[in-house]
Parts: structure tokens; C-alpha cells; sequence
């Protein structure tokens, strides 16, 4: 089991529950989804960068990426309707619990002058961007 899930589970839960008087162990919030994409920008012109994005990509989340498409044509970008333009990958379960355990313990703090995440990029709907 994953290290962040063990902890989620045995600690975190049991703590909210107490603090924030939850009547149930469902009703606690938990993380569904973590959604990593990369914009590549010029992806249709130059195939290279985007293979080159899509291998940094699926070697950093552990899992194949899925290409984007431009959604409009924006004349002022160069960019078609439909033109690759970017990466996702979503991760679940295992997987979304590993990689933000090493996120949250080892990238984080070696950034340099890093001063805390910020608690102003939350949304009406609870979704985190970082």
C-alpha cells in the first residue's frame, strides 16, 4: 500500500472526523484524481518536441500520455482546429497516491527558496492547481 494512502487512512481520516464532526468515514474528503498535462505549443510543426514531451511525461507520471487537440482555431497562434497542441495523463488509485507522495516529500522541498503552496488556487468545486 501506498505510504500517503497508509496514512490517509490510519491518521487523516480519524483526525477530520474528530475535528470536523463527520458522521461517517465516507462523508471525509478524499483525493479522486490527480490530472498532469503539459501545453507543447508548436507539437504540429515540430513532431520531435512533442514526442520528445510526451516520453518526459510518460517517464515522470509512470503511465501513457494522451495528446491534446486545439479545441478552435486561434489565427494569432498559427494553431488549426484539431492541431496537437498539448499532453495529459490522469492518474487513480495507487499510482495518484505514489506520485504525490514523492511530489509532496521530495520535489517540493528541494526547490529552492520555496515558500509553501499556494491556498488561493482552489476552485467552486474543490480542484487543486499547482
Amino acid at each position: 500500500m501506498a505510504r500517503l494512502l497508509d496514512e490517509y487512512k490510519t491518521r487523516i481520516v480519524d483526525h477530520m472526523m474528530e475535528t470536523l464532526h463527520y458522521q461517517n468515514r465516507l462523508a471525509v474528503p478524499r483525493i479522486e484524481k490527480v490530472v498532469i498535462n503539459m501545453g507543447v505549443g508548436k507539437g504540429a510543426e515540430e513532431a520531435t518536441r512533442l514526442e520528445g514531451a510526451a516520453r518526459d511525461l510518460t517517464m515522470l507520471a509512470g503511465q501513457k500520455t494522451i495528446m491534446t487537440k486545439a479545441k478552435k482555431s486561434v489565427a494569432a497562434f498559427k494553431i488549426r482546429e484539431g492541431d496537437s497542441v498539448g499532453l495529459k495523463v490522469t492518474l487513480r488509485g495507487l499510482r495518484m497516491y505514489e506520485f504525490l507522495d514523492r511530489l509532496i516529500n521530495v520535489v517540493l522541498p528541494r526547490i529552492r527558496d520555496f515558500r509553501g503552496v499556494s491556498t488561493r488556487s482552489f476552485d467552486q468545486q474543490g480542484n487543486y492547481s499547482l
